[in-house]
């Protein structure tokens, strides 16, 4: 099981329905049930494409964000793989078994020192590799801030920058827009200097599947400008917030051309996305003999995402919704907590005092929720106030709640990142 407190979670029969659900999703999201599609005895699949690895001298792999580890394993098993670099974050312990591959533990969801080794370390491999060889990027969310190359900015500067984005509520098209024009290496910078074939298998961690979005795009051309950076900033009102020289960079930019990576360089290909999720999880709910209909992508802020969500709670019982995306969060208090967390909090209060008897459930794929180590919650109408709930809300703490009254999921590191999943059943 990949929910580890599974069991003392199932206390009743439609929680245990629900985890059951959330459980398939989970098992959909791992790298190995796309990967498979893609590589064939001889060469790599690509759509109609065939890249025959045959035709290579040597075979690199670089794989970074948070299922870099797992790609990376799948992959050395398939193909006969010269040397390689895995980027993950440092709170997991690398699934990676064979010694061909160096492996980087980086700071996430801040960039830290060791993100900046990778990025350097990672940006010298791919320079350094001959006409005659072949990369294979395996891109997965969370590569922004494993990778980290700041350009004329110190990384105190870029944390900190990266710091007031996370908390202002930004989608993270808006957030890696900005983030691709403090740095050397996003936005297609990584492959601009390369000098041999290679192409990019990605899955996505976004809503809108853009490949110039996904870990900020280090193998794809940036589609976004200066200008588009300094809207983000005016939008959030962060100019007097930010770092000056983060400022100044970013309005230098306004008036430089900027340098563009040849798009054809390298081929870019999406291979999972959230939907994979959603799709297993209703074929598990219908399977469980619950009517289910979906809602997705979710990508407005907690609170407007809620209202949505429990609007289409249906009035007849054994029904189910479920929902994948990932919501936006204005972080105003101290608390702990994640955007699921407080997501399935902010349904608790609008269902309060309602009529309506139901079990809501939802985690993050990468088992990371905000700044905790859980996945997600998942909550029955329980006793609690509607002042209660909202002075958690108001603190951001919606963690805390949830550890005083029951519900918080536990996966650990998933070594994968397929956004986020839940449902809601009514019983």
């Amino acid at each position: 099981m990949m929910i580890k407190n599974f069991n003392l979670l199932a206390n009743t029969e439609v929680k245990k329905k629900a985890l059951k659900i959330l459980e398939v999703g989970l098992t959909a999201a791992q790298p190995k049930n796309f990967l498979k599609a893609f590589f064939k005895k001889n060469y790599i699949l690509l759509g109609k494409n065939r890249i025959f690895l045959s035709n290579y001298g040597k075979i690199f792999v670089v794989a970074y964000g948070k299922a870099s580890d797992s790609m990376a394993e799948y992959v050395s098993k398939k193909i006969n793989v010269s040397q390689g670099i895995v980027v993950v974050p440092k709170y997991t312990k690398s699934s990676i078994v064979s010694k061909k591959f160096k492996v980087f533990y980086s700071g996430h969801p801040l960039p830290d020192k060791e993100s900046v080794r990778a990025g350097k370390a990672v940006q010298k491999f791919v320079n350094n590799c001959s006409k005659g060889d072949f990369i294979l990027f395996l891109v997965s969310g969370g590569g922004s801030s494993l990778l980290a190359l700041p350009d004329k900015i110190t990384l105190t500067e870029k944390k900190h920058a990266t710091k007031l984005l996370l908390q202002c509520g930004a989608t993270i098209d808006e957030f890696n827009c900005v983030r691709k024009h403090l740095s050397m290496i996003k936005g297609g910078k990584l492959v601009q200097n390369m000098n041999c074939d290679g192409c990019a298998l990605v899955m996505s961690d976004v809503v809108s599947n853009d490949l110039s979005v996904i870990s900020s795009g280090c193998t794809y051309n940036d589609n976004t400008t200066f200008s588009d950076a300094m809207r983000v900033i005016t939008k959030y009102s962060l100019e007097k917030k930010l770092p000056k020289k983060v400022i100044t960079l970013l309005k230098r930019g306004l008036n430089t051309k900027a340098m563009r990576p040849n798009r054809l360089t390298i081929k870019n290909k999406i291979i999972a996305t959230n939907q994979d999720c959603l799709n297993a999880m209703v074929l598990k709910s219908r399977s469980l003999g619950l009517t289910t209909k979906v809602y997705s992508p979710v990508k407005d802020d907690v609170s407007v995402s809620a209202k949505k969500i429990v609007q289409m709670i249906p009035g007849k019982k054994n029904s189910c919704i479920i929902f994948g995306g990932e919501p936006t969060v204005q972080v105003k208090g101290k608390g702990k907590g994640g955007r699921n967390q407080e997501l399935i909090l902010q349904i608790l209060k609008l269902i309060q005092n309602s009529d309506h008897r139901v079990v809501a459930s939802s985690i993050s794929t990468d088992g990371i929720d905000g700044n905790t180590t859980c996945s997600g919650a998942i909550i029955e109408n329980n006793s609690s106030s509607l002042q209660e709930i909202s002075s958690y809300l108001e603190n951001n703490d919606s963690y805390s709640f949830f550890k005083r009254h029951g519900g918080l999921i536990k996966t650990g590191p998933t070594h994968t990142n397929l956004m986020d999943i839940g449902l809601i059943i009514k019983y």
